[in-house]
């Protein structure tokens, strides 16, 4: 499967399919999220209406950590396989994915203030996050730290490999040590802790976030591949231009 798709120009027609589809419905989604969530959820017994910033940090924080997954496999299959289009792929998700752990973040600390008295407190899940973010500009620096783009691949792709370590602890940090932050609502063993009228708009912000990623996956992906075949036709043009 992955070799089917690992052809640049097999993925483009492929992309170019799915873009507008996975848009709209990101799109719609989003937009019910929001409305339900925000407008017509009701306020939390003991946090009140700060409680709707859930419906945004809770979808941003499993980007976040899903997105790492996602890039860290594609790491590894330009390690092991040297695949160009994992290359492309962890070029393309690694900024989205500090996006959003940079979401993930800055919603949790406006969350925190007002349920902890202070924006940010060293808690092993927002520490962990925190590191989490920098390894993601740690991948996007080495990835474009060379003037020739292709050296920056293997450190890059090496360094995706290193922080999938940090996943587990933000997913399990929680389970682990006595932190502020609370455990998980969703995926629990005892079942969905949340009320009906919150869960579906949070469902509904999760879809369309996660569509929402990849369609900026996809944006990215087809500019750095067309970004690529310019600079390889410039080449060829200046090779032929001194042979002659």
């Amino acid at each position: 499967m992955f070799d089917y798709l690992a052809n640049p120009t097999r993925f483009m027609r492929i992309a170019d399919f799915l873009f507008w589809p996975l848009a709209l419905l990101a799109g719609g989604l989003i937009a019910a999220g929001l409305y339900f969530g925000l407008l017509d959820s009701p306020p939390d017994y003991q946090q009140g209406d700060t409680v709707r910033i859930m419906y945004v940090h809770v979808p941003a924080a499993w980007l976040a950590t899903l997105g790492y997954v996602a890039l860290g496999l594609c790491g590894l299959f330009y390690v092991v396989w040297r695949h160009p289009l994992a290359d492309i792929a962890l070029r393309a998700m690694a900024p989205a994915g500090a996006m959003f752990a940079f979401l993930t973040l800055v919603t949790g600390a406006f969350w925190g203030k007002p349920m902890w008295g202070a924006w940010w407190v060293w808690d092993a899940r927002l520490t962990s996050m925190l590191i989490l973010f920098f390894f993601y500009l740690g991948v996007i620096a080495l990835a474009n730290g060379f003037d020739q783009p292709e050296r920056g691949s293997r450190p890059a792709a090496l360094l995706a490999l290193v922080g999938l370590v940090n996943v587990p602890i933000v997913k399990f940090s929680v389970d682990w040590w006595n932190t502020l932050h609370q455990p998980a609502s969703l995926l629990r063993s005892g079942g969905v802790s949340i009320d009906q009228t919150m869960l579906v708009p949070l469902l509904l912000m999760l879809a369309g976030m996660h569509l929402y990623f990849a369609v900026i996956v996809i944006l990215r992906m087809r500019a750095l591949l067309a970004e690529r075949r310019i600079t390889s036709l410039l080449l060829r043009q200046a090779a032929s231009g001194s042979r002659s």
